[in-house]
């Protein structure tokens, strides 16, 4: 599945599995913020009950940065995604990502909760697509790595296919396939 796209992320790639769960992230990485390793992904947080993948950017992490260290969280990298993580760990998922401002989706897996939770930004800038298989789920950031899957109903939806002839584009949360949804803008 992570193949599928790998021309999307030219400078590295990552995958984690937790056995135990059967939870897999694959990640391909455009290096953006923080170029070195420190901010590779999958990402996990300085606790370690936190794993993200994040796509995307947010604009104000900076400053959202400077608050998380000044109150005492560790933030070592330049990035982004570890500020992400630094903030869900502090403040809780639903409460930080109010307030970081930009473009993006993610993944993030809880092993202490043994939940996953996928968001996507106010604007829906970002897609993120999810499809409910008969073992479980899958998701990303585009269909084709979805329909890598051996088990991936590819039937396609007609009244989705009637929308794009109508508008241009599959609005939310609709998809191309029966099957998979794409995560409405601002939701997680």
């Amino acid at each position: 599945m992570g193949s599928a796209i790998d021309y999307r992320g030219p400078d590295d790639e990552g995958v984690y599995f937790d056995a135990s769960s059967h939870v897999g992230f694959v990640h391909r990485r455009l290096a953006i913020h923080d170029i070195s390793m420190a901010a590779a992904q999958p990402m996990a947080s300085h606790s370690k009950r936190f794993i993200l993948v994040f796509n995307g950017e947010i604009y104000n992490f900076q400053s959202l940065r400077s608050e998380l260290i000044a109150a005492g969280c560790l933030v070592t990298s330049d990035s982004d995604t570890e500020v992400l993580l630094a903030g869900i760990e502090y403040e809780g998922l639903e409460h930080f990502i109010q307030r970081c401002d930009g473009m993006f989706a993610f993944a993030l897996w809880d092993k202490e909760n043994r939940q996953l939770y996928l968001a996507r930004d106010r604007m829906g800038e970002k897609p993120l697509y999810y499809s409910i298989l008969p073992s479980g789920i899958v998701f990303g950031s585009q269909l084709g790595s979805l329909t890598q899957h051996p088990y991936f109903d590819k039937e396609l939806d007609r009244n989705a296919i009637g929308l794009y002839l109508r508008h241009g584009y599959i609005p939310a949360p609709s998809s191309v396939y029966k099957s998979t949804k794409k995560l409405m803008p601002g939701n997680f």
